[in-house]
């Protein structure tokens, strides 16, 4: 019989049903609300199938979120920083805004709060790398000689997602197309050559 897991054992239906329950179960009822047992439960899969892959929850919610990311986050190249920008900041907002794995990484971000084990780990685990995608279209511009060779990408990234960020954890101020092509414009306005 053929082995069916991945290298460490786990089928990988039941991995993706477990993280597609905990998406679901956390956009539904909070963080407070969400369980092994009913993210086993909605997956169709024991109590001890999670805890042998996962140790708490909270691994399975940063695991489901981290994947969501790269998968819906990930900037695409088309050759200009505007579009580059603007379709991405787009993206950005609405997947924070409008899908479940923006409604984990609200909830994630709340409980990280009060919990500063979590708050690392989100932060060194997810959010860095999804920081290094967010920079991608400001280092392929640099190459391409459309940006200043000498421009900060921490502060740049800084002035072009922290406002989406901003209305996302603060003030729920919506996030619009218009809203996002506007923080693009006006930094092209003072860096693009």
């Amino acid at each position: 019989m053929a082995h069916r897991g991945n290298r460490h054992g786990r089928s990988e239906e039941a991995r993706q049903a477990v993280l597609e329950a905990a998406d679901d179960l956390l956009a539904e009822r909070g963080f407070a609300g969400v369980t092994i047992e009913g993210i086993a439960a909605r997956a169709g899969v024991a109590k001890q199938t999670i805890y042998r892959w996962w140790p708490s929850k909270v691994d399975v919610l940063l695991e489901a979120f981290g994947e969501d990311m790269a998968q819906h986050l990930t900037p695409e190249d088309h050759g200009d920083l505007g579009t580059d920008l603007r379709t991405h900041l787009s993206r950005l907002a609405e997947f924070l805004t409008g899908t479940d794995p923006g409604a984990v990484f609200r909830a994630l971000a709340g409980q990280a709060q009060h919990d500063p084990q979590l708050a690392t780990r989100l932060r060194d685990g997810h959010l860095s790398g999804q920081r290094e995608r967010d920079g991608l279209p400001l280092r392929w511009a640099i190459e391409r000689g459309d940006l200043p060779a000498d421009l900060d990408v921490g502060t740049a990234l800084d002035q072009l997602v922290g406002p989406v960020y901003y209305r996302v954890l603060v003030t729920g101020t919506p996030v619009t197309r218009a809203f996002t092509d506007d923080l693009v414009d006006a930094f092209l306005h003072r860096h693009a050559r």
